[in-house]
């Protein structure tokens, strides 16, 4: 009789899904992925335009495998390079098992996007994600909620803190029923599908845009040129070109005695060796290629398709 109830238990649901996180630059997207994976994957900036393709990060719980792909922001494109970037962000919505629209909460209240609201119109589930939620009081969210509720294309609305690590799990709790069933996609240990290559490219950009001003972060792409292991000796030798628009930001950004250059060099090193858990050998230089932004060849060749 135990054995025959044993039996006829119902075997435990497993769910495997994507969902997008789309919105304006600068809305909270990547540190939203950094804080549900417990890994930093995306990069972070206080700069718009950071988040330059898609990014796929995997969450493994016991009964679901969330597949989480950051996204370029929404904006009107200037450049070929922007153009991609938009496109990227249009395809992800229309591949995805479920769409988190982020919109953030200003000290004013919240940051509306009717405009990005119309790149969603879609027969896919949609939550409204109310990102930096903890710079207004609770009551002043109320009233928010209250008016998008209305609105029949949001599922649920629901606040979070990213910085605070608040309601994020509730968040994840209630997507997880959106997603449909089926087995595992990746292997059970992975936070990414992306290569080494890319997570280090992604670091020195990152040094790169924290160290220099103006118009060179957005002027800014790193090829790494050589990625080469030694598992023997747990070492990593990595040779990166990091590629400008004009000859004055070369000046910039390679700074007075190379200072700068250097700087961005020895973070960027210093990081991945923590993310890579080996010595890295680190060298980087600067070449002019002008106007890159709206050349197709190299664009392919950073990945930028």
């Amino acid at each position: 009789m135990i054995n025959e109830e044993k039996n006829n238990k119902t075997p435990p649901i497993f769910r495997t899904g994507s969902i997008a996180l789309v919105g304006r630059p600068n809305v909270g997207k990547s540190t939203l992925l950094n804080c549900i994976l417990g890994e930093k994957l995306a990069i972070v900036s206080d700069k718009p335009q950071t988040t330059r393709t898609r990014i796929l990060g995997i969450k493994n719980d016991p009964d679901a495998q969330i597949l989480l792909i950051d996204t370029p922001g929404i904006h009107k494109p200037d450049s070929k390079l922007n153009q991609t970037m938009v496109r990227t962000a249009v395809n992800v919505i229309l591949e995805a098992d479920l769409i988190l629209l982020l919109m953030e909460m200003g000290k004013k209240g919240l940051i509306r996007d009717e405009e990005i609201m119309g790149y969603v119109k879609t027969e896919t589930p949609i939550f409204l994600v109310i990102t930096k939620a903890d710079l207004v009081p609770r009551e002043s969210l109320l009233p928010v909620i209250e008016e998008f509720s209305k609105r029949t294309i949001f599922k649920e609305i629901i606040p979070v803190s990213a910085l605070k690590n608040e309601n994020i799990s509730h968040l994840m709790d209630v997507a997880k029923p959106y997603l449909p069933e089926g087995p595992p996609l990746f292997p059970l240990d992975e936070y990414t599908d992306q290569p080494l290559r890319f997570l280090a490219a992604e670091v020195i950009r990152e040094k790169i845009i924290q160290k220099v001003y103006q118009e060179v972060p957005y002027s800014v792409a790193v090829q790494i040129e050589s990625f080469e292991e030694d598992l023997e000796k747990k070492q990593v030798s990595i040779r990166a070109v990091i590629y400008v628009d004009r000859p004055s930001q070369k000046g910039i950004l390679i700074g007075r005695k190379g200072e700068t250059l250097k700087r961005v060099g020895t973070e960027a090193r210093l990081e991945l060796e923590k993310v890579l858990g080996a010595k890295v050998y680190l060298e980087t230089w600067v070449e002019v290629s002008e106007n890159w932004k709206n050349n197709d060849q190299i664009l392919k060749s950073l990945g930028y398709e």
